[in-house]
């Protein structure tokens, strides 16, 4: 799940063009300044003249010759943004300007990887794990009542599964409405092909439109990225850096927890990983097969503990939809 050096490589390429872009607008606006308040270009080289004389008195010995220069280039700092205010121009019509102003395009900002660069690494993998193409088609608006059971009432429901499933489209909605306020957690439990995933694909859509960093992880991948993280050292780099996604993304989806060969290392790392995420505020959505007291033999106290005090439990019924899908076809 760690970008290749080719997919860095392109990330490292698309900073170096914005910073042309930037640098070429820059200078376009100097030159229409410069056009229409032809003063402005002789207060710009007489702060580089003044720049290089002082820089000669420097070497000469002139220890005053710095606080000159400050003083000066304060004043006719002034008479710029007089003149440009008076042009109709903004105060820092003729500075840089840059997309992120944390890095100034530059990917990096005091040598660690900037947020902005975060984000298009989050884009490469998004790419790289196929959910952008997934979430195209398995969305709210595409998610259908039709393939659910509307003829036989649940015990525990008092309802029929079609009407149930009403409730919980609402309840996903409502989760990825508030997301910025409430950082909650879903725990999606059910039989195969009740709709768990595709749930899940319908909140990672809305989220991922507004722009919040999403990771989707099947249980084994999950794990696999744990493992290496623990004891691949040929790949520490990378592996740490991934790990620290699934730790800080804003939404965390872990698919089919409980495929994944069960032992104490993965129990270890599950709570880890749940822990650090309810401490930090980030949110988790979580789909298994499993029903709690299932998790609960599976997992440590722990774990359970977690998942009952602070998720959304929300339990899904029905025949498998994919069986549904495929009857209808027929029919």
């Amino acid at each position: 799940m760690a970008l290749s050096n080719s997919q860095y490589d392109a990330i490292m390429r698309a900073y170096g063009q914005q910073q042309f872009k930037n640098r070429h607008e820059q200078e376009e606006r100097v030159a229409e300044v410069y056009k229409k308040i032809p003063v402005m270009k002789e207060l710009d080289d007489s702060i580089s003249s003044k720049a290089v004389s002082c820089a000669r008195r420097l070497l000469d010995g002139e220890k005053e010759a710095l606080k000159e220069l400050r003083n000066e280039i304060i004043d006719l700092r002034e008479q710029k943004s007089l003149l440009l205010k008076a042009g109709g121009f903004k105060a820092d019509y003729l500075e840089m300007h840059y997309n992120c102003t944390d890095c100034k395009d530059t990917g990096y900002k005091e040598g660690i990887k900037c947020h902005c660069f975060r984000q298009l690494e989050m884009k490469y993998l998004y790419a790289q794990s196929n959910i952008e193409q997934v979430v195209s088609v398995e969305n709210f608006d595409t998610f259908r009542y039709e393939y659910f059971d509307d003829t036989k009432i649940i015990p525990v429901l008092n309802r029929t599964v079609k009407q149930y499933m009403g409730q919980v489209v609402e309840t996903c909605k409502t989760f990825a409405e508030t997301f910025v306020k409430d950082h909650g957690n879903l725990l999606f439990t059910g039989p195969t092909g009740v709709g768990k995933t595709f749930l899940t694909n319908c909140i990672a859509k809305e989220l991922m439109e507004r722009y919040y960093s999403v990771i989707y992880l099947s249980a084994n991948d999950l794990f696999e990225v744990f493992s290496k993280n623990r004891f691949d050292y040929q790949n520490v780099e990378d592996m740490k850096g991934m790990y620290q996604y699934i730790l800080d993304c804003d939404l965390l989806i872990i698919d089919d927890l409980g495929t994944e060969l069960n032992n104490s290392f993965t129990s270890s790392e599950l709570f880890t990983c749940i822990n650090e995420r309810l401490n930090t505020s980030k949110s988790t959505i979580i789909s298994t097969n499993h029903p709690i007291n299932e998790l609960r033999d599976r997992y440590t106290e722990r774990v359970t503990s977690r998942l009952i005090s602070r998720y959304t439990i929300i339990p899904l019924y029905g025949d498998d939809i994919r069986i549904r899908k495929k009857a209808k076809r027929v029919d």
